[in-house]
């Protein structure tokens, strides 16, 4: 007798590559362009800093190496991260889709829910990587240290620029998003990609504020006298675009510009994978298995160059 295949569609190979680059660019920070990202790290990537004193130099005839140039380095090591996942065709015979698994006793997972499985794993890790990006810790399973985590214990973070926080609202917004351009470094105030990431309940309180909340000189009407029924997308501060990185942590904000923050996985090379596997021909069980294997890791290039908000650094 044929061998009967239960499942017509398997995704491996090439074209799981494009279901890890939606699990993994789906998370609203990497989506949206918010942090640069770094593919194709199949184990470590270097990250070159250069720091020079005053370089310029009052003229003379001669050539008089005075200057001083620092040369330090930041490692991208992508950690190695799986979803695992079984299912029973036969809990499925019952469900609204019975139908397209075939009259035969040799049923077919519903290639509706096989395509919906992906897409909900992938969902999963794009939320998990959202959180990891900012507040992972490595010590947690799943996770990687989060931009966040490291600048808590980072003792290159100026005291000057570790802002403390509070519990923002619609009412002290305005002062405390203040708070954060005020102690910005004034070497990368102005920078075309500044921006301060903030949490989503501070994202709120100012889309709010801007609709009319009546403080800090809105007025009634709020923004463009169109009160709290307008539509509000490129949000600025002072000049400052203001970025909604949904994995900070409630009343917390990073000021930093994209081209210091990293993000790097293994995104094109061979450590991905994503397959659906019917093991029926394997071990004669009705049981299906979903199987995405990725990398990731993030970090920031200088410390000195970021304002953060809302975390204690025990380093200072």
């Amino acid at each position: 007798m044929a061998t009967t295949t239960s499942i017509t569609t398997t995704y491996a190979g090439e074209f799981a590559g494009k279901y890890i680059a939606a699990a993994l660019l789906s998370a609203p920070t990497l989506d949206k362009g918010g942090i640069t990202i770094v593919p194709n790290v199949k184990f470590k990537q270097v990250i070159k800093r250069v720091a020079t004193d005053d370089i310029v130099k009052n003229a003379t005839c001669d050539f008089d190496a005075t200057s001083t140039v620092t040369l330090t380095e930041k490692i991208l090591q992508p950690e190695e991260f799986q979803v695992n996942l079984q299912l029973c065709k036969k809990d499925f015979v019952s469900d609204w889709e019975a139908i397209s698994m075939g009259y035969s006793a040799f049923e077919v997972m519903p290639k509706n829910f096989t395509d919906f499985l992906l897409a909900h794993a992938a969902e999963k890790v794009a939320a998990a990587m959202e959180t990891s990006i900012w507040n992972g810790v490595n010590a947690t399973a799943g996770q990687f240290a989060g931009i966040m985590t490291q600048l808590t214990t980072d003792a290159t973070l100026p005291s000057g620029q570790e802002v403390a926080g509070t519990t923002v609202t619609a009412a002290n917004v305005i002062a405390e998003l203040g708070k954060i351009v005020d102690a910005a470094p004034a070497a990368i105030y102005g920078k075309e990609d500044l921006s301060i990431y903030v949490s989503n309940n501070i994202y709120r309180a100012y889309v709010r504020a801007l609709g009319g909340f009546g403080a800090s000189g809105l007025g009634a009407n709020g923004y463009d006298n169109k009160g709290t029924n307008q539509t509000l997308n490129d949000l600025y501060f002072d000049g400052v675009r203001i970025f909604l990185a949904n994995g900070l942590a409630s009343n917390t904000a990073l000021l930093a510009e994209k081209s210091n923050l990293y993000f790097a996985t293994g995104l094109l090379n061979d450590l991905n994978q994503v397959k659906v596997l019917d093991m029926g021909d394997l071990d004669g069980s009705q049981n299906v298995r979903v199987i995405m294997r990725f990398t990731a890791d993030a970090k920031y290039g200088f410390a000195s160059d970021v304002v953060t908000y809302g975390i204690t650094n025990s380093a200072n």
